[in-house]
């Protein structure tokens, strides 16, 4: 199977992929840089993700809520 059969078979993926790109691109215009060239040390990118992880949480928490307090009505 070739790389071009599997993005037609899955729009999952490629709807994914057009998001990573888009967010590539806003995270060169907002600091200037491709994350390959940024310079942060390892720490700075675990603490990143670990940021990143924390506010996913918030998000998936509050989305959980709602539906549950739509449910309850």
């Amino acid at each position: 199977m070739t790389t071009e059969t599997i993005e037609k078979r899955d729009p999952v993926v490629e709807r994914v992929r057009a998001l990573l790109l888009q967010r590539s691109q806003v995270g060169v215009k907002k600091y200037g840089t491709t994350l390959a060239d940024n310079p942060l040390t390892h720490k700075q990118w675990l603490q990143h993700g670990l940021e990143e992880a924390l506010d996913l949480s918030n998000y998936l928490m509050a989305a959980i809520m709602q539906l549950e307090s739509q449910e309850a009505a």
